[in-house]
């Protein structure tokens, strides 16, 4: 018996890794990397190339979106100054989830997923409220998950020394990494 195929949306490698771990015993899994939040283009490059090594090593397809940080700039450019976890965060999630199902209904997926509830500086619920609505919109089932329970985040950082994968210091948008910045010690 064939197992159901899932689209997993990928935001980095070292959540990809243990992720598609986890889902691989009971899916058929493809990872879609749709990040058009990450930024600069030099570290979007170097997220997507970990991206790629990490999928190969998994024997998972990875299926490359468009990368378009303009247009995520001006869906984000009116919540620039809000914290992390705030609401620029939810919309950057909607707009990474939308662009998974989308894909997800297109491909004939029977389901889709994210790797983001990993970290711990993400908010499963709302991802999965998020992803449940877009799931609705498109016919396509989403995976409600918190990956970061029983120790999957701790398990993906000893994933990724093990397997020496980049681990990046921000989320990714400009706006974490203007914060991530001010952060550091001097």
């Amino acid at each position: 018996m064939a197992k159901p195929r899932i689209l997993v949306h990928v935001c980095c490698a070292p959540d990809a890794l243990y992720v598609f771990g986890v889902l691989k015993d009971e899916y058929e899994v493809t990872g879609f990397f749709s990040n058009s939040n990450i930024q600069p283009r030099p570290e979007y490059d170097l997220r997507l190339e970990e991206a790629r090594k990490v999928a190969l090593a998994s024997g998972v397809r990875l299926i490359e979106d468009d990368y378009d940080p303009d247009g995520w700039i001006a869906l984000t450019r009116k919540l620039k100054d809000e914290p992390e976890k705030g609401r620029r965060c939810d919309v950057c999630y909607a707009a990474r989830l939308a662009r998974t199902a989308e894909r997800a209904a297109r491909g004939g997926f029977d389901a889709f997923a994210t790797v983001m509830s990993l970290s711990p500086w993400k908010k499963a619920a709302v991802m999965n409220r998020i992803g449940r609505m877009f799931g609705a919109r498109h016919g396509v089932a989403f995976l409600e998950a918190d990956f970061k329970k029983k120790d999957g985040f701790k398990k993906s950082v000893d994933l990724s020394r093990a397997h020496g994968l980049y681990r990046q210091d921000y989320c990714g948008c400009v706006y974490s990494r203007e914060a991530a910045r001010k952060k550091a010690p001097a």
